[in-house]
């Protein structure tokens, strides 16, 4: 029996059809995926734009990620939290290649550390070892932030937070931002978690993270971060030495490690 042309004709139409929006969909690459409209909306809604610098905080504890952009008067708000699928490790910085520590400190994110072809679907260099961690010998190795939900040493997210996460830093390098600043945290820096947390021995560490972490909460607006004595220093200005380990300028207030301990109320440890 000859078969009817009508529903042949119905199947080309509708493969054509669903090609026609794979290739209107798909023609663009995971690492070009256009932010969608309601991100763009909330983005606006806080008196920001894509193209507007940016800066990310991470807390492992919590398992949160966090993004923030300044408004039109150089204000940093906070545009989204998005939950850590995996980190590995535990609290604590990242000390030497192997020891399958997720990092803490102070980084900066250039467009070259952008990698569109990971294996963990899209990522970015958090830039560990930074200049302090080398000064101190701490060191490892391609130390990311990626989708797929795996981990060791680094920070996973879901691949749909991925690709927002990476198109957000992707406009803001296409605004002309050169880098974005990337805070990596064990907790949020409170009194009373460091007061939890004061037995243990990375108190003076955490309490020099803290110094930068206030800086937002108080300005409005990011750390300049630099190094000396051994320790980050904030908002320092210029003048710094070029060991992180040299001594700090008369006018930097830099801490030392008893000091630090101090602070926390845990002289034992000092």
């Amino acid at each position: 029996m000859r078969r009817s042309p009508v529903p042949a004709l119905l199947t080309a139409l509708l493969l054509t059809f669903v090609l026609a929006g794979c290739s209107s969909l798909g023609g663009l690459t995971k690492d070009k995926q256009p932010l969608s409209a309601r991100t763009v909306s909330v983005l606006a809604a806080l008196d920001t734009t894509p193209a507007a610098p940016m800066l990310v905080r991470v807390f492992k504890e919590s398992s949160e990620l966090e993004v923030w952009k300044p408004d039109s008067r150089g204000n940093y708000r906070l545009f989204k939290t998005y939950a850590i699928c995996k980190w590995s490790g535990e609290l604590g910085p990242k000390v030497k290649e192997g020891d399958y520590q997720s990092p803490e400190g102070f980084y900066e994110v250039t467009a070259g550390m952008m990698n569109p072809k990971s294996s963990y679907y899209l990522s970015f260099n958090t830039g560990f070892p930074n200049r302090l961690d080398r000064a101190q010998g701490r060191t490892g190795t391609n130390l990311m932030i990626h989708g797929d939900c795996k981990s060791v040493g680094c920070y996973a997210m879901t691949d749909e937070q991925m690709k927002e996460i990476y198109a957000l830093a992707r406009e803001s390098f296409a605004g002309g931002n050169q880098s974005f600043k990337l805070e990596l945290y064990p907790f949020r820096m409170t009194e009373a978690n460091l007061t939890r947390h004061a037995a243990n021995p990375n108190i003076a560490f955490w309490r020099n993270l803290k110094q930068g972490y206030d800086v937002l909460a108080q300005t409005q607006r990011p750390a300049t971060v630099g190094a000396c004595g051994g320790h980050y220093v904030f908002n320092a200005g210029s003048g710094l030495p070029s060991d992180p380990m040299g001594a700090c300028p008369a006018d930097v207030a830099a801490p030392t490690t008893a000091e630090l301990v101090m602070a926390a109320g845990n002289p034992a440890l000092s």
